[in-house]
C-alpha cells in the first residue's frame, strides 16, 4: 500500500515498496545525468525513505553504525549533500533533517506537511503556490537558491486520535 502522491501512509503502509520505487528513480536519474549512486549514497537514500519522516545526518550514522558500517560524518554529510543536489531527497530546516523527494529529477518546490505528532511527512508540489512564490521572487528582483514551504500540523490519523480523547 503506497501513500497516493500527496497523501500520508495509511496503516500498514509498505515502506519496502518506496524504498523500492525512490531507488529505481535514482538509478534511473543518475544513469541519465552520468552520476554514480554510490553504496553509502544508495544507503543513505534507502534510510531515508524507511518511514516518511525527517532523518537526520547523525541518525543516518547511527543507524549505519548499527549495521556494522564505520563511516565517518563528512562521508554521511557528502552523500547526503550529493542526494540534495540531485533532488532526490528535501532538506527539513527547521528539523535539521532530511525527507525523500516523490518527484526526483522534476525541477519543483516542495511544499512538506509533518505531523508535530508522529512525525511522518508528506511532499506536496502545487503549482499555483510556486507560481505565486515565483512571482513574488521576480516582483523583488530576488534569485530564488532552493525553496522549501514547511508545514507542521496534525496527520489525519493523529488528528483522528486527539479528536478520540
Amino acid at each position: 500500500m503506497n501513500p497516493q502522491p500527496g497523501s500520508f501512509p495509511a496503516a500498514g503502509h509498505d515502506h519496502h515498496a518506496c524504498v523500492r520505487s525512490a531507488l529505481r528513480g535514482a538509478e534511473r536519474l543518475c544513469a541519465e545525468q552520468g552520476l554514480r549512486l554510490t553504496a553509502i549514497r544508495r544507503r543513505v537514500l534507502e534510510l531515508i525513505w524507511q518511514s516518511h519522516r525527517p532523518s537526520g545526518a547523525y541518525e543516518i550514522l547511527e543507524q549505519l553504525a548499527g549495521e556494522g558500517h564505520r563511516p565517518s560524518p563528512p562521508t554521511v554529510y557528502r552523500a547526503l549533500e550529493f542526494l540534495l543536489a540531485h533532488g532526490l531527497v528535501h532538506r527539513i530546516s527547521s528539523r535539521n533533517a532530511f525527507v525523500g523527494c516523490s518527484r526526483p529529477g522534476q525541477g519543483h518546490m516542495a511544499q512538506i506537511f509533518i505531523c508535530d505528532r508522529c512525525s511522518v511527512a508528506v511532499e506536496l508540489a502545487d503549482g499555483t503556490l510556486n507560481r505565486r512564490i515565483r512571482r513574488n521572487a521576480d516582483d523583488l528582483h530576488f534569485h530564488i537558491r532552493e525553496q522549501t514551504v514547511e508545514i507542521a500540523g496534525l496527520c489525519p490519523a493523529c488528528a483522528g486520535r486527539a479528536n478520540e480523547g
